[in-house]
């Protein structure tokens, strides 16, 4: 059973959102490692796979069947599927269905998953601004670098206190991906 215990603000802490903010708008997003490049491409294409693996699951069904109640506008592609929804929708469809069966990439000391909310987002954007693949990969990758310091930082004491943590690095994640894929490129 998760515990909540008392804790204080330390009022001295360094102001970590403007810190992010700053690594991330200044970032050349280039020049990775061979290395950095060859696990982005297994990342990007592992979850792919997952999100085309679960494309016709129930959860996708349902999701799906919610966001068509909407009439969105078909922006963006949903992965395994002839669907075309709204940017955000097709990354909840996408993130979810990449999850669905708990095969995508782990973050092994958080045990996130850092991959469903970075890419699911990123996907969505880049086919709307015409993102090229290079531009994509390298959003990913520092989105990804993005969510795995951010859970570094929570791990692991925000499950203990009864928090699932991608609500909130997946959305530091995303977002610091998301200044990367705009237009071609």
């Amino acid at each position: 059973m998760a515990s909540n215990p008392q804790v204080a603000a330390d009022l001295d802490t360094p102001p970590v959102t403007s810190i992010l903010a700053k690594f991330v708008s200044s970032h050349p997003s280039r020049g990775w490692s061979h290395a950095v490049e060859h696990e982005a491409h297994r990342t990007f294409l592992n979850w792919v796979g997952c999100a085309v693996g679960a494309a016709r699951h129930e959860s996708a069904e349902a999701a799906l069947g919610g966001v068509r109640m909407l009439d969105p506008a078909p922006q963006s592609s949903i992965l395994g599927r002839a669907d075309k929804v709204d940017m955000a929708s097709a990354a909840l469809v996408n993130g979810i269905t990449s999850h669905t069966f708990d095969f995508d990439d782990t973050h092994l000391r958080t045990v996130i998953h850092p991959a469903g909310p970075v890419a699911s987002a990123l996907l969505a954007l880049a086919e709307v601004t015409h993102a090229s693949g290079r531009a994509l990969i390298d959003a990913l990758v520092l989105g990804v670098d993005v969510e795995c310091r951010i859970g570094n930082c929570m791990y692991p004491d925000h499950y203990l206190r009864g928090w699932h943590i991608h609500r909130f690095d997946g959305h530091a994640g995303r977002r610091g991906g998301m200044r990367a894929p705009a237009g071609p490129g």
